[in-house]
């Protein structure tokens, strides 16, 4: 029996969702919950002078850092960071660079190396870093030789010991000639990874907690990381994060896996400090600006965005598509499931032609596939979609929501994998949504009338012969009136069309569509989800 998505719509704030562009390879979160520091006690590279090495770490070391943590007051952080790096601009601080020759492991034979990011502008918070190598744990010092400063005037000497921002991975991705950025920490509990051939789009983030529901979104950040040095014939990089926000803590462990499909394995114990309305785990971010099913009536671009749907696999064996929008005001839905199979951000549309875009190459960026690993139990993926201004703003979410919360004090362990993809990406088993077109044809519309031409194409259509008796399965809610619905072939592409109108009865309501092939007793495609909003 197809599911029924929660529509719930928000006039007020949201909360920070939005996130700023804050560069080519990052974005940062517009405002981040205050997250504890530690005095960095460190030290970088071969030749530095290092602690007592520890004799061992792994993930449940980790975990019983996360325990103490949640079982302890919240600390926020005090602000050292020198006052001439907060009062950086935009191009000051991207001017602001790590020497490729400085990098972790450089020289040294291996197939990852590690660059760090500067503190400064939005990245004001330090995280501390360590390196686990076989002897033990050492811990990645701050040096200002390692940076390339640009016609930046300042006086690093004088800032002392100030961290780290982030880091990001370089491996051999596209050619054994060139170590290409893999993977970025960088942000809060941001993170986001390529594989061959992609560019950077969205994001990934460790942990969101009342993106919707509550009062205020909180930021929960990544306050520490250990990154285990590889063997020489490596092919994953292991990498844990200890994160830390006023009402949880957790422990992750990230294995990088670099190739066509770039994939994260994610092991996260989470520890909750007090009642959280909406815990969102294994949280995506991402930018819808415009595209077919939502055109712009100026832009020289057919679209702009690093996603165009959302889709989901139920453990009730139903596949969804529910195409992006950029909303006029906070729009929130849900898809309940008693097992999740799957979800992502798919960027499905891979050809130039539809985004004309020679800088941007939205073509190029990356779908995120999430499948759990083990049973999650019972509960819901969330789509939080937002309005921006422009393309420089992230304005889609989504999540999954657990049914069940555990005690304070209590762990949550949850286990997913994310396939970083490209244009072999996931999809339904038989057949599934090319595009999303809306508006009048040659006939105007009634009042509150609305048209929707939504084609579909897989195995389980391409088998079929050209005079398939195909129906169109339409269901509207309560606030709408199914006036036409057609399915038919599409001679010019061999995909198959549905051609749909609707009367929207109340326009200050919303009105929710679902639609499906069916050819005899078999469903041939997955669902079309689509959101009409109060006009």
């Amino acid at each position: 029996m197809p599911l029924q998505d929660r529509i719930t719509y928000f006039i007020a704030s949201v909360g920070a969702a939005s996130a700023r562009r804050t560069g080519a390879t990052v974005r940062s979160p517009l405002g981040a919950a205050a997250a504890a520091a530690t005095a960095l006690t460190l030290a970088y590279g071969p030749a530095s002078a290092v602690a007592p090495a520890a004799p061992h770490f792994d993930f449940e070391q980790l975990t019983q850092r996360a325990r103490a943590l949640a079982q302890a007051p919240f600390q926020p952080s005090a602000s050292t960071l020198p006052q001439e790096l907060k009062a950086l601009d935009y191009d000051q601080y991207r001017d602001i660079r790590f020497r490729p020759e400085r990098a972790l492991w450089r020289g040294e034979n291996l197939p990852f190396e590690v660059m760090f990011f500067h503190l400064g502008k939005l990245q004001t918070e330090p995280v501390l870093i360590n390196e686990i190598t076989p002897s033990g744990v050492r811990h990645v010092t701050f040096k200002r030789d390692d940076f390339d400063y640009g016609k930046n005037r300042l006086k690093p000497e004088t800032w002392g010991d100030v961290g780290f921002g982030g880091f990001r991975v370089h491996y051999p991705l596209n050619t054994p000639r060139y170590k290409d950025e893999l993977v970025v920490f960088l942000g809060a509990s941001y993170f986001r990874a390529l594989g061959g051939g992609q560019r950077y789009g969205l994001s990934a983030r460790g942990l969101a907690i009342d993106t919707v529901g509550g009062q205020r979104e909180e930021f929960p950040r990544f306050k520490e990381f250990w990154i285990r040095k590889p063997a020489p014939n490596a092919t994953s990089l292991t990498v844990y994060g200890l994160l830390d926000s006023p009402r949880a803590a957790g422990a992750y462990e990230f294995e990088v896996k670099p190739g066509g499909q770039t994939l994260v394995d994610v092991r996260s114990r989470l520890f909750l400090r007090s009642g959280v309305a909406t815990l969102g785990v294994a949280p995506l971010t991402s930018m819808f600006m415009f595209g077919e099913n939502q055109p712009h009536a100026s832009d020289f671009r057919p679209e702009v965005h690093d996603s165009d749907g959302l889709m989901v696999a139920t453990g009730e064996g139903e596949w969804i598509w529910r195409p992006l929008v950029r909303p006029q005001q906070p729009l929130a839905t849900s898809f309940q499931t008693r097992q999740l199979r799957g979800f992502g951000l798919m960027q499905r549309d891979r050809a130039f032609s539809s985004y004309e875009d020679t800088e941007a190459r939205y073509e190029l960026r990356p779908s995120a596939w999430i499948t759990p690993q083990g049973e999650w139990g019972p509960g819901r993926v969330e789509l939080v979609q937002l309005p921006a201004p422009d393309e420089a703003n992230d304005n889609i979410v989504a999540y999954w929501v657990p049914a069940q919360l555990p005690a304070a004090g209590q762990p949550l362990e949850l286990a997913y994998q994310i396939r970083w993809q490209g244009t072999d990406q996931q999809r339904p088993p038989g057949a599934w949504v090319t595009q999303t077109r809306t508006g009048r044809g040659f006939h105007s519309l009634q009042k509150d009338e609305h048209q929707f031409i939504v084609d579909f194409t897989g195995p389980s259509l391409a088998q079929l012969p050209e005079d398939a008796p195909v129906k169109a399965v339409v269901t509207a809610g309560p606030n709408g009136r199914i006036v036409e619905r057609n399915a038919y072939r599409n001679d010019a592409t061999g995909a198959w069309r549905l051609a749909l109108r609707v009367h929207q009865l109340q326009r200050a309501q919303p009105l929710e569509l679902r639609a499906y092939l069916q050819h005899g007793n078999d469903i041939l495609t997955e669902t079309w989800s689509n959101i009409i909003p109060p006009q």
